[in-house]
C-alpha cells in the first residue's frame, strides 16, 4: 500500500500539488457558488476530445506507419536523423508534443538498432534529445500543439491566424537551429547507411501488431473527421458542447478501450489549478502582489516559473493575474525549454532513455540540458530583439 502510494506521488507529482493547493486555498476561501465559474469547461472538453482522437489514431499505428514509409525513402544516416527529428517537430503541431514523443522515441531506438550498434551508440542520446526539443518547439506553433496553448488560446480570444503569426518567428528559428544541429551531428557520423537502410516492413513488425491497411480506412476516416470537429471547436466554428457529445460517443463505438487512454490526470490537474487560481484571485493582497510581479514581465516570469513547475501549471497560474495572454503564450512555450520538468513531455523521452540506455542517463541529461540552454538562449534573444524592433 505504501509502495503504491509512493509510486503514485512520484508519477503524478503535479496532480498531487494541484489538488493540495486547491484544498489549502478552499480553507481560505470556503466553497461557494463562485467555484463553478473557476472551471474552464470549454478547455477541458476540447482537450479531452483531442486526447480520445489522438489515442485512437495512435492505437491504429497510423503515425508509425507514416514514419516507416518516410524512412523507407531515405538512404544516408544524416537523412535518417533529420527525418526522425522532423517527425517529432511537425507531428507535434497536430498530435501534441507528448503524443509525438510517445510515438517516435521508441521508434527511434528500433531504427538505430537496425542501423547497427555503432550508430545507436553514437546517435541515440543526441537524437532523442533533439526529438524532445523538436516536439516541444514544433508544438508551439498551433493552439492544439500542447495543453497550455489550447487553454491560453481560448483565454486570449484571438484567431488561429493571429496565433500562427505570434509563434511563427520562434518556430522558424527553432527549425533552423535543429537543422544546424542535425548537420553538425551528421558530420560526426559520416557513414552511408544505404546498405543498412531500415527496412520498412521489418520496422513495422517489431513489437507492433499492425492491422492490414484496408482495415485502417474506416476507423482512420472516422478519427480524422472527429479531429476536424475538434479543430472547429477550437476555432469557435462549432459549439464545444456538441463536440463533447459527438467525439466520445463515436470513439466508444469505434474502440471503447480508447476512452480509457485519455490523460485524466492532466484533466484533474487543470481542474485543481483552476480552483486554486480562482480562490487566490479573490484574495486581494495576493492578487495585487502577483500582478505587480507579472505585469510587463509576462514572458520572463513564465519562463522562470516553468523551470520549477513546468509550463502547463505556469500558464494556468499566471493567467489568473494578467490579461496579456499573448505574452504568456510566448513565455510558456519558450519556458518548455530548460530543465527536465520545464515541459512534462520531456519526461517521456527520459523514461525511454532509462529503459533503453540506463547506463547513459547522466550523459543524456548533459546533452539535453546543454541543448535546451542553447535553444532557450537563442529564442529569448529573438524575443528581446523583436521587442526592440
Amino acid at each position: 500500500m505504501r509502495k503504491s502510494l509512493t509510486e503514485f506521488l512520484k508519477n503524478e507529482t503535479v496532480l498531487c500539488i494541484a489538488i493540495l493547493l486547491a484544498a489549502i486555498s478552499s480553507f481560505i476561501v470556503p466553497p461557494d457558488a463562485e467555484y463553478i465559474n473557476y472551471i474552464d469547461f470549454r478547455t477541458l472538453a476540447i482537450l479531452f476530445c483531442l486526447m480520445c482522437v489522438m489515442a485512437g489514431m495512435q492505437t491504429l499505428g497510423v503515425f508509425k506507419l507514416i514514419a516507416g514509409w518516410f524512412l523507407g525513402k531515405v538512404k544516408k544516416g544524416q537523412s535518417v536523423i533529420f527525418l526522425l527529428v522532423l517527425l517529432c517537430f511537425f507531428f507535434s503541431m497536430l498530435i501534441t508534443n507528448d503524443v509525438a514523443l510517445i510515438t517516435f522515441v521508441p521508434f527511434t531506438f528500433i531504427v538505430l538498432d537496425m542501423l547497427g550498434g555503432e550508430a545507436k551508440r553514437k546517435l541515440a542520446l543526441p537524437v532523442v534529445a533533439m526529438q524532445t526539443i523538436a516536439a516541444n518547439l514544433g508544438s508551439m506553433l498551433t493552439p492544439v500543439g500542447n495543453p497550455q496553448n489550447l487553454y491560453l488560446f481560448g483565454k486570449a480570444g484571438i484567431s488561429v491566424g493571429v496565433f500562427f503569426r505570434l509563434m511563427f518567428p520562434y518556430t522558424l528559428l527553432s527549425l533552423l537551429l535543429l537543422t544546424a544541429w542535425v548537420i553538425i551531428l551528421g558530420s560526426r557520423y559520416k557513414k552511408d547507411s544505404g546498405a543498412q537502410k531500415p527496412d520498412n516492413e521489418k520496422n513495422l513488425s517489431i513489437g507492433e501488431n499492425f492491422p492490414h491497411p484496408n482495415e485502417l480506412i474506416l476507423p482512420l476516416t472516422v478519427y480524422l473527421v472527429l479531429f476536424l470537429l475538434c479543430l472547429f471547436a477550437v476555432g469557435h466554428l462549432l459549439p464545444w458542447q456538441a463536440v463533447l457529445v459527438i467525439v466520445p460517443v463515436t470513439v466508444f463505438f469505434v474502440d471503447r478501450k480508447v476512452i480509457a487512454k485519455a490523460d485524466y490526470s492532466l484533466l484533474l490537474t487543470f481542474a485543481g489549478f483552476f480552483v486554486f487560481i480562482g480562490n487566490m484571485g479573490r484574495i486581494t493582497v495576493f492578487r495585487d502582489f502577483l500582478q505587480k510581479i507579472i505585469i510587463g514581465r509576462e514572458v520572463y516570469t513564465a519562463i522562470a516559473a516553468s523551470q520549477a513547475i513546468s509550463n502547463v501549471p505556469t500558464a494556468l497560474l499566471l493567467s489568473g493575474f494578467t490579461e496579456n495572454y499573448e505574452k504568456l503564450i510566448v513565455g510558456t512555450n519558450l519556458g518548455g525549454l530548460g530543465t527536465l520538468i520545464a515541459s512534462m513531455a520531456s519526461l517521456i523521452s527520459y523514461k525511454y532513455v532509462v529503459k533503453n540506455e540506463n547506463n547513459c542517463k547522466g550523459e543524456y541529461l548533459k546533452i539535453f540540458t546543454i541543448g535546451n540552454i542553447c535553444f532557450l538562449g537563442a529564442l529569448v534573444l529573438l524575443e528581446y530583439l523583436m521587442g526592440i524592433f
